[in-house]
């Protein structure tokens, strides 16, 4: 169980995502601020519960060393090596790695960036889904944060 006494503050620097960081842009991973990790572990879930067709999870990712940042543009190689070593599952599109917002034209979607710290590192294949890696996580949880940001496309 997760100790709300010593959250992971998370910060995105931005409270609507940028276009770089969009399917309107290069899609790229956004770096993501990290204070009060004390964990040996990380793992990052990106959802948008917006999405038309329920809960869209854009990535997910764990293994990381803790780090006062997870940098961005992190290749969506399954186990990308630089800039930051890690494990990546399958997004809801059924790529592994992130996948920016790409929300339809209308009101500005959430997009949550939830970090957890753990305890233990996890072993998770590549291209895990996101209800594994929950399970994998749980007893495992001693921090975690989130910070929420939006992203919309006009009408």
């Amino acid at each position: 169980m997760a100790s709300d006494k010593n959250p992971i503050k998370v910060d995105l620097g931005f409270s609507t995502v940028p276009k770089e960081n969009t399917c309107d842009g290069r899609d790229l991973s956004p770096k993501i601020n990290l204070s009060g990790l004390v964990a040996p572990y990380v793992a990052l879930i990106v959802e948008d519960p917006d999405a038309p067709s329920g809960t869209f999870t854009h990535w997910i990712i764990w293994n990381l060393q803790p780090k006062k940042y997870i940098p961005a543009e992190i290749p969506t190689d399954p186990i990308p090596i630089s800039p930051i070593q890690g494990v990546q599952g399958r997004n809801s599109g059924g790529d592994i790695g992130y996948t920016g917002p790409c929300p339809p034209p209308g009101k500005p979607h959430r997009y949550f960036f939830r970090v957890y710290g753990l305890d233990q590192s996890l072993n998770l294949p590549p291209g895990a889904s996101k209800s594994t890696l929950l399970a994998a996580m749980k007893g495992h949880i001693v921090q975690q944060g989130e910070a929420m940001a939006t992203y919309g496309r006009g009408c």
